[in-house]
């Protein structure tokens, strides 16, 4: 099994793009596909694995330790082949001065071969030098190839030649210019899949033009020159019997990082899923909740308009249901949420405060956060890795838990605990504390059936 990594000087340079039409030669060619995305991103795992069929995940050195960032990627990845996708440029990491966290980081970490994606637009022996100084800024770049982007085919053989004649590096292909294929983005990234029509169409026609201008066999043979990952598996404990746990998902509530999922079912959690915009009332025998984030300010009409469902919700959390309410989830449970339109609408009501839209994200980026009393997930001083990325905010965020950031040491004040609800704007990682994330199961294992 072979694994290769994408990685670009900057956003923008069309990483995504690549990585799709890739994926799909790969898998138009038979290969079954595994891809990750770099970071905290869950919309684009979510486009993989909606859009192309390929087992997904995120790999992330701030969430998580070096060992544990390595056997998420080898259990994950038991396929024929493994896509990484980078994330920003290929050294930007924490507060945009640390290398922490960074592709390059993901890289080094699981010893990944890479591939520079450069976008060559309005560019020609000037790509050559920027390709230069990303080689040579870290002497284990571990960049084995690169991939020049928007430049059309006669420009591209000249700039080949120089180089390989210069920088001594193998250069993979190209992709012109291609004005009828875009990822649209909306506030938190690229739309979802659902959205964009014709889409599985236009992926087709992306990889039939990757195989033409890319070489696919030479990703692969690349691939295949990866090491054997080397790794302390991390210690999960898990429960004597399998308990149901609800989780959220629909086109509003949609954004869970697979690793954490995956952990829960380790552990012994069967994952009861169901929708707050379609379904009645909850799942029967559940014995916890997970309501993740998404886009609920999309759907605030039809989500308070489905009144069984956020009275079997209130009940359920008014009688003690264990929860865990992230971001969108979190702006659920409150007692109004304001839709992209302007118009405020009746949510859940569990939870003081209401949703309101801002223009610009608030609180963004990554932090560790520290619980100040006892939660479902432990006792006070409970420590986890998160990220926040919301452009809503809510009158009243929380003054359970110290959020700070790394790097900057910027600090405030994060979500709240109501009886056996922890909600928050705060995506939890849950392998940064296993622990914790054991004794919420066990906190809904002593529930009753509902």
């Amino acid at each position: 099994m072979g694994r290769v990594l994408f990685a670009a000087p900057s956003s923008g340079s069309g990483k995504t793009t690549v990585t799709c039409a890739v994926i799909k030669a790969l898998s138009t060619k038979g290969l079954r596909v595994s891809v990750f995305k770099c970071g905290p991103d869950y919309i684009d795992p979510m486009f993989h694995k909606t859009v192309l069929g390929a087992k997904t995940g995120n790999l992330d050195t701030f969430f998580c330790g070096e060992d544990t960032v390595r056997y998420i990627l080898d259990t994950e990845s038991n396929l024929d082949i493994s896509i990484v996708e980078g994330v920003m440029g290929y050294y930007d990491g924490l507060g945009g001065v640390d290398e922490k966290a960074s592709t390059y980081d993901v890289a080094r970490t699981t010893n990944t071969p890479v591939v520079l994606i450069v976008d060559c637009q309005g560019m020609s022996l000037s790509i050559v030098s920027i390709i230069k100084g990303i080689l040579e800024y870290r002497k284990d770049s571990n960049i084995k190839g690169v991939i020049l982007n928007k430049i059309s085919g006669e420009l591209y053989l000249r700039v080949r030649n120089k180089i390989q004649e210069e920088l001594n590096i193998s250069v993979l292909g190209y992709l012109p210019k291609m004005s009828d294929f875009t990822l649209k983005s909306r506030h938190l990234g690229l739309v979802m899949p659902n959205e964009i029509k014709d889409l599985q169409q236009k992926m087709h026609e992306l990889a039939i033009k990757a195989m033409e201008t890319i070489d696919i066999e030479g990703i692969i043979k690349l691939s295949k020159s990866a090491p054997v990952l080397e790794y302390k598996k991390p210690i999960v404990p898990k429960l004597k019997e399998k308990i149901k746990i609800g989780v959220a998902l629909d086109s509003a509530f949609c954004f869970y990082y697979n690793e954490n999922l995956s952990l829960l079912e380790e552990m012994g959690a069967e994952l009861i899923k169901f929708s707050p915009l379609e379904d009645k009332i909850l799942p029967k025998g559940i014995k916890g909740l997970i309501i993740g984030g998404g886009y609920p300010e999309l759907y605030a009409k039809e989500l308070s308009m489905n009144l069984s469902m956020r009275e079997s919700l209130f009940n359920a959390l008014e009688g003690g249901m264990p929860c865990i309410a992230e971001c969108g989830g979190f702006l659920y449970l409150q007692d109004i949420l304001e839709s992209e339109s302007g118009a405020s609408f009746p949510m859940v009501g569990f939870l003081n405060g209401q949703g309101v839209k801002t223009n610009c994200l608030s609180r963004f980026g990554y932090i560790t956060l520290t619980t100040g009393e006892k939660t479902v997930f432990g006792g006070e001083g409970t420590t986890f890795f998160a990220h926040e990325f919301h452009y809503w905010d809510s009158t009243v965020k929380g003054e359970l838990c110290d959020a700070v950031k790394p790097v900057i040491d910027k600090k405030w004040k994060a979500c709240i605990s109501k009886k056996n609800t922890f909600a928050g704007f705060p995506h939890i990682y849950f392998y940064s504390n296993i622990e914790a994330v054991f004794k919420f199961l066990e906190c809904c294992e002593g529930r009753n059936d509902r």
